[in-house]
């Protein structure tokens, strides 16, 4: 395991690093089916620490096998870049069972190369769902990445928030670790600065639609700074998140990453929108009261 998990609880640690929601982790625990050292562990408050070995057996925790992988959506490809839409649920980055059904081995399967051969420019939590782009040539990756390094790389997300926000405004929230719970971040002075627009769009069963622009690439920037204004993401449990608001109740939170522009490795510039999944695209209908095509044509762009 990784010194940045050290100290985290065990059901926690399954949870953002086996490709499990936390709820099964839990349940593997129950069920015996996790190891720490090659000891069974039953406890999902135990910590775990540094050079320790954790492993997950899924026929002893009652998933007789993975579900299989989801299917790779390509938005846009060329010589340079490759563009596609990660489902919720797909990790980011390799777990402990392996790298079947991660991003970079869908990326690596329609490539037709190694998953070494894959590089991460940028990710998105397990459970956000949209736009992600990766370079096809070293040179490629690089110019990507300079780009949201040196903020020319432009985002959009949408999300679905618990309670009435109405307007637009500008949150400049520095982010901190939160003491005793690793992976959590909150809003505190003398953290990492991280800044993001937002703008509210549609009401209702409790909960609104929000645009939202980070100006920075803070990990959980979005989660923690909607958490902060008092109104978390629908479905997200870490940061206060209701499961349920009204006639919306969704299988993870309601974070999309809707679209990405930014300067094209081989000159111009690039923009790529990622269509709503059906979770979102039924949250939106029920606040909106309208066409979800006529919501499409309401973005102010991604300046």
């Amino acid at each position: 395991m990784e010194s940045a998990d050290d100290g985290e609880r065990i059901d926690r640690f399954l949870a953002a690093r086996a490709g499990v929601s936390r709820g099964e982790a839990r349940r593997a625990l129950d069920r015996g089916g996790v190891y720490l050292d090659d000891t069974r562990c039953k406890i999902a408050s135990k910590p775990v620490h540094t050079g320790q070995r954790v492993a997950i057996v899924l026929e002893e925790s009652g998933r007789v096998q993975a579900p299989p992988p989801a299917a790779l959506v390509v938005l846009h490809e060329d010589a340079l870049v490759l563009a596609v839409s990660k489902a919720a649920g797909v990790p980011s980055q390799a777990t402990l069972t392996g790298d079947v059904g991660t991003l970079p081995w869908l990326v690596a399967k329609h490539l037709g190369r190694k998953i070494a051969e894959v590089a991460t420019v940028h990710r998105l939590d397990r459970d956000t769902s949209g736009v992600v782009i990766f370079g096809k040539t070293p040179a490629a990756t690089s110019a990507l990445a300079r780009a949201f390094r040196e903020g020319t790389a432009h985002k959009e997300y949408l999300a679905v928030v618990a309670g009435t926000l109405e307007g637009s405004g500008r949150v400049d929230g520095p982010l901190a670790p939160v003491a005793g719970r690793r992976g959590s971040f909150e809003v505190r002075e003398g953290g990492t600065p991280a800044v993001t627009r937002w703008e509210a769009f549609a009401h209702g069963e409790g909960a609104t639609a929000v645009r939202l622009f980070p100006e920075t690439g803070r990990t959980h920037q979005l989660r923690v700074h909607l958490a902060h204004l008092g109104h978390p993401i629908v479905g997200d449990a870490r940061y206060g998140g209701p499961r349920r608001a009204g006639s919306i109740e969704p299988p993870r939170m309601l974070l999309h990453a809707r679209a990405l522009e930014l300067p094209h490795p081989g000159g111009g510039s690039l923009r790529v929108e990622a269509p709503f999944p059906a979770d979102l695209d039924a949250a939106l209908a029920l606040l909106s009261g309208r066409s979800l095509e006529s919501l499409r044509g309401t973005g102010r762009g991604l300046g």
